[in-house]
């Protein structure tokens, strides 16, 4: 049986990959700060729930251990946390940007990490990490945000060239737009203008089984409305 992690899940993108995870036949994890939300959406899955705080490498040092001795190994790995201060640049407190920034780049690289360990000395998994517009656009009053998401892309790439050769597809999802989920609604008369997370999750699900001779490292899904 393949298994999987979520890092940052919650009742969005990370609750369909959680879904169409088990309904393929798969062994999830769910991973986040508050594990509250989490009850309802394990229980349907089959998942088990952990606490961790990404941004702490000992918590997720931990977490892995405690999946890897439940699981047995690890075929997936998806980073799906993100965090921002928001508001004019020079209104900014430097301690929220620096939090912002070690939530969405920082602890990527922990996870990054700590995943590449479990998989090099077998030669095969993969490291999955939701990114956004603003991994490619900085937009005004969002610079913690452009800078994670910058730094986050980053991140993916050079661990792509890295461990490709070993075996290890890494892959990074630009996603251009606002994702559909319980707390929003479309505005009448635009249907389909938000991202519908099952949707999304299918393209994780595609890019997850392709065959190395031709592995994505990055792709970018936005809904019809939105501006280039």
């Amino acid at each position: 049986m393949r298994s999987a992690l979520i890092i940052g899940a919650g009742s969005g993108l990370s609750a369909s990959l959680a879904r169409l995870f088990a309904s393929n036949g798969m062994q999830v994890a769910l991973a986040a700060r508050d594990t509250g939300k989490l009850g309802d959406l394990g229980a349907e899955t089959g998942a088990m729930v952990h606490a961790c705080d990404a941004t702490r490498p000992d918590q997720v040092s931990g977490l892995f251990d405690t999946v890897l001795q439940a699981q047995g190994m690890l075929d997936v790995v998806v980073y799906n946390a993100s965090a921002r201060a928001q508001g004019p640049l020079i209104e900014l407190d430097p301690e929220q940007v620096a939090g912002a920034i070690a939530v969405t780049a920082f602890a990527g690289f922990v996870v990054g990490q700590n995943a590449a360990k479990h998989m090099l000395p077998r030669g095969s998994g993969a490291i999955l990490f939701t990114g956004a517009s603003a991994s490619v656009k900085g937009y005004p009053r969002s610079a913690s945000f452009a800078m994670g998401k910058f730094a986050l892309r980053g991140l993916a790439q050079s661990m792509a060239r890295e461990l490709a050769p070993k075996g290890i597809h890494v892959a990074h999802f630009v996603i251009d737009g606002v994702i559909r989920n319980p707390g929003r609604t479309e505005p009448p008369g635009s249907p389909d203008s938000m991202l519908d997370p099952d949707a999304v999750a299918e393209t994780y699900w595609h890019v997850l089984n392709q065959k190395r001779s031709a592995w994505t490292w990055e792709v970018e899904l936005r809904p019809w409305v939105e501006k280039f």
